[in-house]
């Protein structure tokens, strides 16, 4: 308990305070149960849990049902933990499942937890997943911040902050520890399914001891840590190139700059402008690949993006809303 109260006040930026209210999402699996077991000891009262039921297989209905039964079973207050299942509102499809299923799970806690008036949604993300996202982001060639890999926090809106305390944690000290408190919980069947990058990935860190998966898992936290000082100099050189322009759009000087200041600012100005005109769709993320944007802008063309144009004109880049698309 001492220690995920450590690893909580770390992830999160300060300590646990009373008035927390601390969210768990709970997947039914050993690490999130374990994460739960540990948080409602560390924090009673103050702890509230979900599980997501995407509708994908059968059982896992029966799963959410038992971690409510458990939440139910830890006593009454101050120990006892809320439990709510939640469903997305449409199928999942069988497309992209698993990118579909996590955005689609991200959602729903989000707006669970800030309905419940959370401080916190923690989640069980620990050292054995940094690793295994390291090497996947390695094997497509990311850049830096895909490299960095799950942060330990994310600032969702002035109220919610997402964290993963566990990072430092290793999964089968996770699932020792389920066990050995006689915690229930199931194992997914699609954690050994091979369709999924990521298990490809989980059976070569396995069956490869000579890859640390601690020291991967370190080495993305490092990355982590430059990457968030990069932003900072991002902000500031945002501020001190950006040009006049409208109301939600955004004007960069890019004169003299290299190919990966422009990147970075780039990346700045497209969140900006999303920001701005609360663009959501097409989905966008930093480690997006961006390079066909840079080279039509280098060649003074405009360019679309996550939604937003880019034009040149001279060393001044533009960035607006794009436009809507014409209908028939």
């Amino acid at each position: 308990m001492a220690r995920l109260g450590a690893d909580a006040a770390l992830a999160l930026g300060r300590a646990i305070a009373p008035a927390d209210v601390i969210a768990i999402a709970v997947s039914g699996g050993p690490d999130s149960m374990a994460l739960l077991a540990l948080a409602s000891a560390a924090w009673p009262g103050q702890v509230i849990a979900a599980t997501v039921d995407h509708g994908l297989r059968i059982a896992a209905a029966e799963e959410a049902a038992m971690a409510g039964a458990y939440c139910a079973a830890l006593g009454s207050a101050p120990r006892s933990v809320p439990h709510t299942i939640l469903t997305p509102a449409k199928p999942i499809g069988s497309a992209n499942v698993q990118a579909n299923a996590r955005t689609a799970r991200y959602a729903l806690l989000t707006d669970w937890a800030i309905a419940a008036r959370a401080t916190i949604l923690a989640t069980a993300h620990h050292a054995d997943d940094q690793a295994e996202t390291f090497l996947m982001r390695a094997a497509r060639g990311s850049g830096l911040a895909g490299l960095a890999g799950i942060r330990p926090r994310r600032r969702l809106n002035d109220a919610l902050t997402v964290i993963r305390p566990l990072l430092g944690w290793r999964r089968s000290d996770l699932r020792a520890l389920a066990v050995g408190a006689a915690v229930p919980f199931v194992d997914d069947p699609s954690n050994t399914d091979e369709h999924y990058d990521r298990t490809r990935f989980r059976a070569l860190l396995r069956d490869a001891p000579w890859l640390e998966t601690a020291q991967i898992a370190r080495t993305a936290g490092h990355l982590a840590k430059i990457d968030a000082d990069l932003r900072a100099l991002d902000a500031w050189l945002l501020e001190t190139r950006q040009q006049p322009a409208k109301a939600g759009d955004c004007a960069i000087d890019i004169t003299g700059l290299p190919r990966e200041v422009r990147r970075r600012l780039t990346r700045s100005a497209i969140a900006r402008v999303r920001a701005a005109r609360a663009i959501i769709d097409p989905a966008w993320r930093d480690s997006a690949n961006i390079e066909a944007l840079l080279d039509a802008l280098e060649a003074g063309k405009r360019a679309t993006q996550a939604g937003v144009m880019g034009s040149a004109h001279g060393e001044i880049w533009h960035f607006t809303a794009s436009p809507p698309r014409r209908t028939v």
